[in-house]
């Protein structure tokens, strides 16, 4: 809450025989408060570390400002909280929650990283990396089940969906889908369900060009998840 603020504002003058006034000027502020409860069950999953544990680290030590695990928990609780956009960073870097979300002190902790370098870290994995995050995705959630279910699911259903996510300007393998009516790319999404529970729970995903067919990379999510 840095830009766009307001020192004071009267309210509703005509209702109440006292001012009600309303202040926009605290320094650290957020409106992001309700993410602590996301923190909170990351940390118990351990989501972001095993993420991390896939990546190969080849900057140079003494240059390193923000770790792997740092960036990609910067980067997923960003995505949870619904900034889709790297260039989200520049406004909340120095936000006090999403600083505590990635364990710096939220006042006086350094800020967070910039969109440059969330976008470098974005693009820097292959694909063995990617698919070793991948494996660590699904090993979370079904470590988390098994834990939950005391390792006796009677029955695991595997659904398995295309999705389109639309796209803007000149993207590479974007393609226009009739479907969806859009320039878009087609992810593959796999979900489990437990025992016939209503819960789904996101267990991989793929990222296809826009006009793949629906079944293609569903046989290789299956293997991983039946052979892991």
């Amino acid at each position: 809450m840095n830009e766009h603020t307001i020192t004071e504002c009267l309210l509703f003058p005509d209702i109440f025989d006292r001012p009600v006034v309303a202040k926009f000027d605290q320094r650290q502020g957020s409106s992001d408060g309700g993410a602590i409860l996301l923190k909170a069950a990351e940390r118990r999953l351990g989501l972001t570390s095993a993420l991390a544990a896939g990546l190969r680290d080849d900057r140079q030590a003494g240059k390193v400002q923000h770790e792997l695990c740092e960036l990609i928990t910067q980067r997923v609780m960003a995505l949870a909280l619904g900034y889709e956009d790297a260039n989200d960073a520049a406004r909340l870097a120095s936000d006090p929650i999403h600083k505590l979300l990635v364990g710096r002190d939220p006042v006086d902790g350094e800020d967070l990283a910039s969109q440059p370098t969330l976008s470098r870290f974005e693009n820097a994995p292959d694909r063995k990396e990617l698919l070793r995050m991948t494996e660590a995705l699904a090993d979370c959630v079904i470590a988390r089940h098994r834990k939950r279910l005391h390792g006796r699911a009677r029955r695991i259903t595997i659904d398995l969906d295309p999705t389109d996510d639309p796209t803007h300007g000149q993207q590479q393998f974007t393609f226009f889908n009739r479907h969806y009516d859009s320039y878009c790319y087609l992810p593959m999404v796999c979900f489990l369900t437990f025992n016939g529970e209503a819960e789904q729970y996101l267990v991989a995903a793929v990222l296809r060009r826009g006009n793949a067919t629906g079944s293609l990379g569903a046989l290789g999510i299956l293997r991983r998840l039946i052979n892991g």
